[in-house]
């Protein structure tokens, strides 16, 4: 027969009333925990200070309806969106509301918490309770204090970067903006512009022409009026006129005889972007002056940059010792190794570079998304304020926000004022002018003649190469009508 003291230890003890009351207050506390996340001060309306409820559930209420109007203006106009989303003083208004939101928020939770009486729980649930109530803590106010931090960032960035009130129109219908890469290194006085490149964007469209100017583009005219066209009425040559000294050399002499230029500020950016615009025939709307150095740390910001490589690269300057290579196909590349790719020619030349570089900006406009910004923003912003240096104001930043997004759906066109069709050591500024003037009329969709570049390069000898030979070719991205089939 069976024991009966061992049928009796198997049986459960039947429920209590207390392990009942238990078990609905371990769910009441947790259901005000819900409440509170779901609906801030619901919780204290069901179940104590309804006053302190009602005004959090207002408020709650309040900014759940500026969220929907945000996203239906998102939705009907972009300008708009743009224009509140990158106001300072919305930012400004924007990271306090999501601090005191966050701080209020918890003060719910542990009011919650303690409406749902965790003391009177046994240990297990007590601590339970008070777990759940820790994490949602966390999430919600961290959560919300990473939104604030990215405000904060934001606004720092704008009020940095963007610092400048001048506002210029576009001309034709096209804002052209100077682009100069360069490196301010402590053996170079300012920073020298070794990548020059002029952004040539349409202001409805977004098309995107850039036009780009080899460093050692040399005997560059002036406009009248200018002072360095009085002091090199001839070109930038030497007194001999012997020698033409290079175009990214102009900075240098400009910052060297400071008070030929008056009050001016930086008479080398000065002088540069005149020089630019009397060689394209372009009026220069704005400038951005890009430091390599804070360029690398941008893009180890978001993560790298994915990139087709065509040709081995040596990690190395023209008379340095190579470090290592990047290898033949699409690399993940990081802010040290796509330095290196855009700015190496101990392997190939200037002009090989050139279209390494233009490749690398391509890429950058293609995968920098909303998305990794967002995730990414302190460290764009830290890595943008030593990078970049500009003189578009504020104000003009949702334009030119909303030209970027256009920018990312059409193809990039390119254009160079390199060999063959443009002798550097003497080159002739009609053509030059011609070679922009006919990409920015074959990008705007208008019938043009042939380039001066194709006319050129159709009646001289091309060196024999395989096909293989020609496709990895990095100077095809010197002028081409779409930059990302080529690169």
């Amino acid at each position: 027969m069976p024991d009966d003291r061992s049928s009796a230890r198997s049986v459960a003890p039947p429920r209590t009333a207390a392990d009942a009351s238990a078990r609905v207050q371990f769910r009441r506390a947790l259901v005000l925990l819900v409440m509170t996340v779901v609906v801030p001060g619901s919780a204290q309306i069901a179940a104590g200070d309804r006053r302190v409820g009602r005004v959090a559930l207002r408020v709650w209420l309040s900014l759940v309806a500026v969220a929907a109007l945000g996203l239906l203006v998102a939705l009907l106009s972009r300008s708009l969106f743009l224009s509140l989303v990158l106001d300072q003083r919305i930012l400004f208004l924007g990271r306090w509301i999501l601090t005191a939101v966050a701080i209020a928020w918890v003060v719910l939770l542990l009011d919650a918490w303690r409406l749902g009486m965790p003391l009177r729980l046994p240990q297990r649930r007590r601590l339970a309770v008070t777990a759940v109530n820790g994490v949602l803590c966390f999430v919600v106010a961290g959560s919300l204090l990473f939104a604030a931090n990215v405000l904060a960032a934001q606004n720092h960035l704008i009020g940095t970067v963007f610092a400048s009130e001048e506002v210029s129109d576009a001309t034709d219908g096209r804002y052209n903006i100077l682009l100069l890469g360069g490196d301010s290194g402590s053996d170079r006085d300012g920073m020298r512009p070794d990548s020059i490149n002029v952004a040539s964007v349409d202001a409805e469209t977004g098309r995107t022409v850039i036009v780009s100017l080899p460093r050692n583009l040399q005997r560059v005219p002036f406009p009248d009026g200018t002072v360095m066209h009085d002091q090199f009425p001839d070109g930038f040559i030497s007194e001999d006129e012997d020698e033409g000294y290079y175009l990214n050399g102009i900075s240098t002499w400009a910052n060297d005889h400071a008070e030929l230029f008056g009050d001016t500020a930086d008479p080398g950016l000065l002088a540069t972007t005149q020089a630019v615009q009397e060689i394209t025939g372009l009026t220069i709307s704005y400038h951005a002056s890009i430091n390599m150095e804070g360029f690398s740390r941008l893009i180890d910001a978001v993560g790298g940059v994915t990139v087709d490589v065509k040709q081995r690269t040596p990690k190395s300057g023209i008379n340095e010792r190579t470090r290592g290579w990047i290898e033949v196909g699409e690399q993940e590349l990081s802010g040290e190794e796509a330095l290196w790719y855009a700015r190496s020619r101990k392997a190939d030349n200037d002009f090989a570079r050139m279209g390494r570089q233009k490749c690398v900006m391509n890429a950058m406009l293609s995968q920098l998304s909303p998305q990794k910004v967002l995730l990414n923003v302190q460290d764009i912003a830290e890595s943008s304020a030593s990078l970049l240096s500009t003189d578009i104001p504020a104000s003009e930043l949702d334009q030119f926000a909303g030209l970027a997004l256009e920018a990312r759906k059409n193809p990039i066109s390119t254009v160079s004022i390199v060999p063959p069709a443009i002798d550097t050591t003497d080159p002739d500024f009609d053509v030059v002018r011609q070679l922009v003037n006919d990409a920015i009329t074959i990008a705007e969709g208008q019938d043009a003649p042939p380039s001066a570049f194709e006319t050129v390069t159709a009646v001289l000898p091309q060196p024999e190469r395989s096909a293989e030979e020609a496709a990895a070719d990095p100077t095809l991205a010197n002028d081409t009508a779409n930059l990302a089939e080529t690169c």
